[in-house]
């Protein structure tokens, strides 16, 4: 993979029940880099992406996901999930700690209105006082245009959150 990264956009959150990075895919890149460079919400859980198209947040039954979470105090989990209304598990917040450890992923082919788009990512998260890290691959089953990217908390705001948005060539 190309290792030149093109700054497209920054958007940030305060007190928010979900943040919409809009209109940040487009027909200039095939693969982009997208970063959480501070997270802190108002409830401990998993975190949940969805894709933005022309109609707005797509939260239909598309969505094809797997995880592997690497956790320190007790054996590796993983998922499964098909027909999801979403990418769940993306990265791990406890609401009790500010402490957030990142979350970048990649996103493939997502303006291209005749591919699937496809996801990976890895994050790092605090549940109480030990460390999880996630690895995530995913799959949006329907080949459509799609201009933009939806952070959604379990429950509750986020009380912050950055998201930053590169182009790789």
């Amino acid at each position: 993979m190309a290792t030149n990264l093109e700054f497209i956009k920054s958007v940030s959150g305060t007190s928010v029940s979900s943040l919409s990075v809009t209109d940040c895919f487009s027909a200039d890149y095939d693969v982009y880099q997208i970063t959480v460079t501070e997270s802190d919400t108002s409830a401990t859980g998993w975190q949940k992406i969805n894709f933005i198209d022309s109609g707005g947040i797509d939260t239909t039954a598309n969505y094809d996901y797997a995880n592997l979470q690497l956790l320190t105090y007790a054996a590796f989990g993983e998922d499964r999930y098909t027909n999801q209304t979403n990418f769940p598990n993306v990265w791990y917040q406890d609401e009790s700690s500010t402490d957030f450890g990142g979350f970048t992923c990649y996103i493939f082919n997502p303006f291209d209105s005749s591919s699937y788009t496809f996801f990976q990512s890895q994050s790092m998260g605090i549940i109480f006082i030990n460390a999880v890290g996630a690895k995530n691959i995913g799959v949006h089953k329907v080949a459509k245009q799609i201009t933009g990217i939806a952070f959604t908390p379990p429950s509750g705001t986020y009380d912050s959150l950055t998201v930053n948005v590169y182009g790789v060539k």
